[in-house]
């Protein structure tokens, strides 16, 4: 295979584990530059130009630099152009090819340049596999995956450093801990500027290049940066290093993660560059000590914002997750509406016709009929007549759930309603052996509310009390002023609810393990009334204990 068809190879691969294709790091959209044949050459050539910049102007003790970006641009790339045996092969092939030309061109001997292209090869094919392991999808936008690719970066250069720095300890006599810390230092600073830069650079960020009012807030911050930096690490050597941390930070904020890293690659040149000239607080340094200097400014005081602004990327994306779970959860909920209303329109036709054959057959408009056949014919209207009740209040759900009830806000008498209640509780054969009260504490008990709905809302939860406390032979129906809104509250003496049950009370079609019990009903009336309520304004709300009944109360705004 030739060497040009093994860079081609950047799409899906078979594993040797004999696996399903894995597919390259990056989605479609953002991988297809990355997936260029070219982009390998095109890497090596900056590789090249990375080592000749970083031996020629940034050398701390003669040998070592204090800022090497090529192992960054070529770990970035690599990951981000695609994998396999035969990809990795020819990219690792080619930036052998790129450091070594730095090398001969920066004046290195055969025998250093060997030794620094064998140092510098390791480490980046080091880099590569522990990011591939450690950091999922490759994304270090995220505060998890940053900390990981943080630990990639430092632990990679290590071997190279011990052994690039024993090497020339033995063969010029360079002291073997400066060189160790100068290497180290500035092969994990490439990493993490350059490597964060690389991998988080996406479409969506280049967009903001048809975007003249993001372009021209970046451009000003970048120069904003750029001419801080001048200030403190040039030849004028101002005493301004505190402006630089709050410009990185309006970055982080503005623009992320690939905002941060963009700008950290100008204060890493600025820094590293100008305090090996001899320039910037550290001047009265020798050059080790400056080089180590600049690299600690770069890494402990700057590179952490890194992590503030990966910490608001993965805040932005819990965001826009919730938005579209609740669109999701919307759009379920008018499903399920639409679905409700259909179905209860569809019932109530046939439902109908059940209810008009059964009355006329218990009245013997059919025909003779037994004693028996009477029953059974009284038995199925009332059973419809639950049904139809049913019907009617899913359709009452739906259309609350779906913005269709319409309510008409009035001045209401709170009093009146609740007599009104309580009359229409009279009738009811279940309230016989239930004394029910009314008890107006106040006068001018007048809320702002539809009493229409306010009526139907106040039923329910009487009905309620009738059907479920009706053990404790009282219901109290009261109204007071809470403050300027109305408070009306049904009493029961019954046998109460659990802090488990009243957590689940509005719950739709839960009726808290009584759907066997003798009590009739579907388990939609309170969800209907809470939803009535809220559509007025109000509130609404329970307080009870086991063995203690149950106040359910509503408050309305006054009128």
């Amino acid at each position: 295979m030739t060497m040009s068809r093994a860079l081609e190879r950047t799409e899906a691969v078979v594993e040797p584990s004999g696996q399903a294709p894995v597919a390259p790091p990056s989605s479609q959209a953002n991988a297809a530059f990355f997936r260029q044949p070219l982009l390998p050459i095109l890497t090596a050539v900056g590789v090249t130009i990375l080592v000749v910049l970083a031996i020629s102007f940034a050398r701390a003790n003669g040998v070592v630099a204090a800022l090497w970006g090529a192992g960054g641009l070529a770990m970035a790339l690599w990951l981000r152009g695609g994998r396999g045996a035969a990809y990795d092969c020819g990219f690792a092939v080619l930036i052998a090819a790129g450091v070594l030309a730095g090398e001969f061109l920066s004046g290195n001997g055969p025998t250093l340049a060997l030794l620094f292209t064998v140092a510098n090869l390791l480490e980046i094919a080091l880099a590569v596999v522990l990011t591939r392991r450690l950091v999922t999808g490759l994304h270090v936008d995220s505060v998890e995956g940053l900390a990981r690719f943080l630990t990639v970066c430092a632990i990679a250069p290590l071997p190279s450093a011990v052994f690039s720095a024993v090497a020339l300890h033995m063969m010029i006599g360079v002291d073997l801990l400066d060189s160790l810390r100068i290497w180290w230092s500035g092969h994990a600073l490439g990493f993490a500027v350059l490597g964060v830069f690389g991998l988080t650079l996406r479409r969506k960020h280049l967009d903001i290049l048809r975007q003249p009012a993001r372009l021209a807030e970046g451009v000003a911050l970048s120069a904003l940066i750029l001419g801080a930096c001048y200030a403190i690490f040039s030849q004028l050597s101002l005493p301004y290093g505190f402006l630089l941390l709050p410009l990185l930070v309006l970055m982080a904020v503005r623009f992320r993660v690939v905002g941060i890293a963009w700008a950290l690659v100008i204060v890493s040149i600025m820094a590293i560059g100008g305090t090996m000239a001899g320039n910037g607080p550290y001047h009265a340094f020798a050059p080790e000590q400056r080089a180590m200097l600049g690299q600690l400014l770069v890494l402990l005081g700057y590179m952490p914002i890194v992590m503030v602004a990966a910490l608001l990327e993965e805040r932005d994306r819990l965001t826009e997750r919730a938005r579209e779970g609740r669109l999701r959860a919307e759009r379920a909920s008018a499903a399920k509406s639409r679905l409700l209303a259909n179905v209860a329109h569809e019932i109530k036709s046939p439902i109908g016709g059940v209810i008009g054959i059964g009355e006329l057959w218990a009245g013997g408009h059919l025909g003779a009929t037994t004693p028996n056949q009477v029953e059974m014919a009284q038995m199925l209207v009332k059973t419809a007549r639950q049904v139809e009740a049913l019907t009617h209040d899913l359709l009452d759900v739906a259309r609350a759930e779906a913005g269709a009830v319409k309510v008409d806000l009035r001045p209401t008498d709170v009093t009146g309603v609740l007599e009104d209640v309580r009359r229409s509780l009279l009738l009811n054969p279940e309230a016989a052996a239930v004394k029910i009260d009314v008890v107006a504490a106040g006068d001018h008990l007048v809320a702002r509310a539809d009493s229409q709905r306010l009526t139907q809302v106040v039923g329910n939860l009487a009905n309620n009390a009738v059907k479920y406390g009706a053990a404790g032979g009282l219901v109290v129906l009261r109204a007071a002023w809470s403050g300027d809104r109305v408070r009306i509250e049904v009493v029961d003496r019954g046998p109460g609810l659990s802090a488990e049950k009243q957590a689940q009370l509005f719950e739709p079609f839960n009726r808290l393990g009584l759907e066997r019990s003798a009590i009739e009903g579907h388990g939609v009336g309170l969800t209907l009334a809470k939803r009535l309520v809220e559509l007025q304004g109000g509130e609404i709300g329970v307080t009870s204990a086991p063995g203690q009944g149950a106040t359910f109360w509503v408050e309305l705004p006054g009128a």
